[in-house]
């Protein structure tokens, strides 16, 4: 029998998010899966695909801001979509913060997360 993944489990994922803990967000990851983050110059944003690269990205926004967190965050799971809602804050290297709700649409295979597909509201950049 295949473990289901869980509101507790997508909890514990946000929480490793705020420590910047690579291995433990990417513990969720298929290896194929597949990431759109909330910009780029695509309609869905910027694709990224594969565990490696997934993990690579989150990195990057992590090492660009060191303070970046996802607050407030709650998860529903329902079959194999699920949904997780948080304000996220960071602040650049330069002083900007960037503080804005938004929302992640989860597909699901075999308790892994095979598509994050990440929304966040569009806000001016707070000048530092």
């Amino acid at each position: 029998m295949t473990k289901e993944l869980t509101s507790a489990d997508l909890s514990a994922t946000f929480d490793a998010f705020n420590r910047h803990d690579v291995d433990g967000v990417m513990e969720v990851f298929a290896d194929d899966a597949v990431f759109y983050a909330v910009g780029g110059n695509e309609v869905y944003g910027t694709k990224i695909e594969g565990k490696e690269a997934i993990a690579a990205a989150f990195s990057a926004v992590w090492a660009g801001m060191k303070d970046a967190r996802w607050d407030h965050h709650s998860h529903f799971v329902s079959g194999d979509r699920a949904v997780s809602e948080w304000t996220f804050s960071g602040t650049d290297g330069d002083g900007n913060r960037v503080e804005a709700e938004g929302a992640d649409l989860f597909t699901l295979r075999d308790g892994k997360i095979i598509v994050k597909q990440a929304f966040r509201k569009n806000r001016p950049v707070l000048q530092g």
